[in-house]
């Protein structure tokens, strides 16, 4: 089934289709962790197990990216691995979606696109890794993920870790109350830190259960309330990257790129890159635990949504 605005088609799977007509329960996934986020082979690894995971649970995976200049919702196995391996795909955002779709790109959408991709198909549940949110300085750099005023503005629910230890934890969590988008902890009032389970800032609210989560869900369609719902899911302990071994490496990562003169769209990257050297890896495993667990739960909580 393909729609169209303006020109450009947005296609969505039959199998997505018909899953979202029929009321079944589906899970939107994002393309950037495995256009960008993971290494081969084990991005494609990663991707085609958490598809898998979704069918084991009896739900149906809307893989969502943009291949060829098409915005797809669904995309196949073998759109899947071409985009694995396929050096010139671009991340695309939200404000970069009609220009992917104009110069006919490969494209890994971010949480920003996927979560607009998925809520123009029907679907509810988007399972992802981490959030955008706010950067260190952005009192005068103006750097802010284009993640929140999206979903602020998209009625979803975002299965997530948190957001990544290198931003402002405590200005995202700001901005999410200032843009009227909740934030519910998944048996915790411990806001996660993505690479950890406590990020160290407390959250109002939480839910022991999935069907809990589409208890407000509901409630909040029925308002007519058209912001996103945060589901935020911590690492367990045992899996997280050591709290105190991660605020060093940061410190030092932070110096490195003071020294290095690294600001702006590079700071990032090169924070990811620091934290994965320094760890010989680990925060890679870290990072795919973070990811399964999401997607588990997005299932559960599709899963609840359909009861």
């Amino acid at each position: 089934m393909s729609f169209t605005r303006t020109n450009v088609a947005v296609h969505v799977s039959d199998e997505v289709a018909t899953a979202v007509a029929q009321g079944r329960p589906v899970v939107a996934l994002e393309s950037t962790i495995f256009t960008h986020g993971l290494p081969r082979p084990r991005n494609l690894e990663v991707a085609l197990e958490a598809e898998a995971n979704l069918r084991a649970q009896g739900v149906i995976p809307a893989t969502i990216g943009v291949f060829a200049g098409v915005p797809t919702v669904g995309l196949s196995t073998e759109q899947i691995r071409e985009l694995s391996n396929e050096d010139a795909v671009t991340k695309v955002s939200l404000r970069d979606l009609p220009v992917a779709a104009a110069l006919q790109s490969h494209g890994g959408t971010t949480v920003a696109a996927t979560a607009f991709l998925a809520h123009k198909a029907g679907i509810r549940v988007f399972s992802t890794g981490g959030l955008g949110g706010v950067h260190h300085g952005a009192a005068t750099t103006f750097d802010e993920s284009a993640d929140m005023t999206t979903l602020a503005h998209t009625p979803i629910i975002v299965v997530s870790a948190g957001v990544k230890s290198i931003l402002d934890v405590a200005a995202t969590l700001e901005r999410f109350e200032t843009l009227n988008i909740p934030v519910v902890g998944y048996k915790t009032h411990k806001y996660p830190g993505f690479y950890v389970s406590d990020s160290g800032f407390e959250i109002e609210y939480a839910v022991e259960t999935p069907d809990e989560v589409a208890a407000i869900s509901s409630a909040r369609d029925a308002l007519e309330i058209d912001s996103a719902i945060l589901l935020a899911n911590p690492i367990s302990e045992e899996k997280q990257l050591p709290p105190e071994e991660l605020d060093d490496i940061l410190s030092r990562a932070w110096a490195q790129a003071e020294q290095n003169g690294i600001s702006g769209n590079d700071t990032t990257p090169f924070l990811l890159d620091f934290i994965q050297r320094d760890t010989r890896g680990r925060s890679l495993d870290v990072n795919v635990d973070v990811y399964r667990g999401n997607v588990i739960l997005g299932g559960e909580v599709a899963m609840a949504l359909t009861r």
